[in-house]
């Protein structure tokens, strides 16, 4: 019984696995790129109606709030040089 049970398990895992085995790689364009689209989408999204057209003051967002960290960082650690001791809250640093 305990082998049947085993056996069982085996083969249903196996059943399982034959599926992993179905790509093979040939659809690649290059080593390692490998993307397609799925049926019904375009080759290429952009000028498509699924390009996202992204507004490019919500992309700056990023870069700018990134900029804004550098600038307080900078702030810090030029304080910290001067008197020796990192103060985080940089609304206390334009007050010395």
């Amino acid at each position: 019984m305990r082998t049947l049970i085993t056996a069982l398990a085996i083969g249903a895992g196996a059943l399982l696995a034959v599926p992993a085995l179905a790509y093979d790689g040939t659809k690649c364009k290059a080593a390692g790129n490998c993307w397609e689209p799925k049926p019904g989408f375009p080759e290429k999204i952009a000028g498509s109606k699924y390009d996202p057209k992204h507004d490019p003051k919500e992309l700056s967002k990023q870069s700018d709030s990134i900029k804004q960290m550098e600038e307080r960082n900078a702030r810090r650690i030029e304080a910290a040089k001067k008197t020796g001791k990192f103060e985080y809250d940089v609304t206390k640093l334009s007050a010395n």
